[in-house]
């Protein structure tokens, strides 16, 4: 059995946060623009771009730091409060809406949509609610994040502050793993 050293982990996890970001990149790009040309604040920008379920903590970090040249720290503080946001209100009402949407027809797909899709990607969690939660929130890949992962608590009926804390978790892990490899891609960048 071979082992990965750190060199390869910091490589596979730079690759991985690569594909994430290109998936969502032209997004993220022409939300910044567009916020930046109504004379948002870099702070709030920051702020409003980590919340959008797209884009979340993983996209404002890098361009908190590397576009904004916001100290490493604060953008870390203002893309976890950006991305925790809007959870409560998703934990306590994504049921009430998904049946409001699901009255109309396009609505009806959307919704059987959104729960087909939590359906699928929780299976995996289902028997490891805590901490499956944990890692799906915090493991930096298209799809995953802290949007979906209330969508999957709300599915798989998770009590709401134990939901909220796992997520929360979770958006500190992501934390932990797109800061770093941000940095290392502004002293790769110098």
């Amino acid at each position: 059995m071979k082992y990965i050293g750190i060199k390869e982990l910091v490589s596979i996890g730079f690759l991985l946060l690569c594909v994430g970001a290109l998936n969502a990149s032209a997004f993220t790009d022409n939300t910044v623009i567009w916020l930046q040309n109504q004379g948002i604040n870099p702070y709030w920008i920051v702020i409003i771009i980590s919340i959008l379920p797209v884009i979340e903590l993983r996209g404002a970090i890098p361009v908190a730091i590397l576009l904004f040249k916001i100290p490493w720290a604060t953008a870390v503080l203002l893309s976890v409060l950006g991305n925790m946001l809007p959870i409560a209100f998703l934990l306590l009402f994504l049921d009430l809406i998904l049946k409001m949407l699901s009255k109309v027809s396009w609505g009806k797909r959307f919704a059987d949509w959104m729960i087909q899709r939590a359906e699928t990607k929780g299976k995996s969690l289902e028997s490891y609610q805590a901490l499956g939660l944990i890692i799906f929130v915090g493991i930096p890949l298209p799809g995953t994040g802290a949007w979906t992962g209330s969508l999957i608590a709300s599915v798989f009926k998770f009590r709401f502050w134990h939901s909220l804390l796992y997520i929360f978790l979770g958006v500190l892990m992501a934390a932990a793993i797109v800061t770093p490899l941000t940095l290392l891609g502004l002293l790769a960048a110098s």
